[in-house]
This record gives structure tokens, sequence and C-alpha cells, in this order.
């Protein structure tokens, strides 16, 4: 947490913290943990699916280890087209018609996961849904899933990051409040 010198996220948004999910890598046991739980949710919302989808760059590996998991074909989804070679926005065999399911870290306003979603959708998939690892909850991303009509969900939520952080005491009670009015609007805070 820096609420004195806040991240900066790609929307321009400033943030007194930071989730970085791709730490999780590092670590075999929480890997595997993640990778199992984001299986098991999957198999419960979306049911019988044909093959994974990550969001390039942090749902690249959550998504293989989940596809090997499930014993199913992987593709990622680039942010833009590659500008050599094939011009690719979509790598791996294209599988059209299969029915996917898309993996990403992280969800904020719903953005960039959405764009991977539409990037399918326009390539022939039937697009089941998303699994995260986490959200932010904003009421924005809620907005953004629902107009695209795509079902999402995640391992864990802002609500429960705090909750845990306070608990373990890595913020103090006072830190509880700025993260909750940061929450609130995160696109005026710091401003």
């Amino acid at each position: 947490m820096q609420p004195n010198n806040p991240f900066t996220w790609a929307s321009g948004w400033k943030s007194p913290i930071y989730c970085d999910n791709r730490v999780t890598l590092s670590h075999p046991t929480i890997r595997t943990y993640i990778r199992q739980q984001l299986t098991q949710v999957i198999q419960e919302k979306f049911g019988a699916v044909g093959c994974i989808a990550g969001v390039a760059t942090a749902g690249i590996p959550q998504g293989a280890l989940v596809a090997q998991e499930l014993g199913l074909p992987f593709i990622y989804v680039r942010s833009k087209p590659k500008d050599h070679g094939t011009g690719s926005l979509i790598e791996g065999d294209i599988l059209t018609g299969k029915r996917v399911v898309v993996i990403e870290d992280l969800i904020s306003t719903g953005k960039s996961s959405l764009q991977a979603v539409n990037a399918l959708r326009d390539a022939g998939y039937d697009v089941a849904g998303l699994a995260a690892i986490f959200t932010y909850g904003f009421d924005i991303a809620e907005e953004n899933f629902k107009k695209a009509n795509c079902p999402y969900i995640t391992l864990s939520n802002y609500t429960a990051l705090i909750s845990y952080a306070e608990e373990h005491q890595y913020i103090l009670p006072a830190d509880v409040e700025m993260l909750k009015l940061w929450r609130k609007d995160p696109a005026v805070w710091g401003q």
C-alpha cells in the first residue's frame, strides 16, 4: 500500500493499493490452489467447455494451467494484433465454434477483459463467460459485463482483500477508511 506515492493504472486512475496476481505464479502451493479453484468454479458455473482462452498477459499463465488441469486446448488473446508475422490477435489453433471460458487475473473496469471476449466472439467462438482471480468490484465493471452479456465469476474481491489485510494487520484501521473512500470513486481519488 502506497497512499503517498500511489500506483498509476493504465486507465490513468491513481490507486493507493495494487493487487499483483503475477506474484502468485512464483509460489507452487498458491499457484496450484488458484488453478484448482478456477477449474472448480468454471465447471460449476459454466459446465462443459471446449477451450480455455487467456487474456494477455496475466491471464495467459493462469489460463494455460487451467487448460492443462481440464485437458482442454488453450489459446490467448492479445491486446492488439501483432504488428509482424501473422498479425494475429488470437494465438493458438483457431477452434471456431468451440465453447470457451476466458481467464483473466483481475477485473477493474472490465475493459481489457471484454475486448478479449469480443475478439473471440468476432472469431466465431461461443464465449460461455469469464473467470478471474480478483475483482475490485466497481459498478462500471458490473455494467460493462452486463451490457456485453458476459457472465463472470471471481475467486476473491476487494472487500475480502481489505478485510483480510486489516485482520492480519497488513494495514492499520485508519487505512481502511482511506481505502473505502478510494473504492467509492477511484477516478477522482488522489487528484
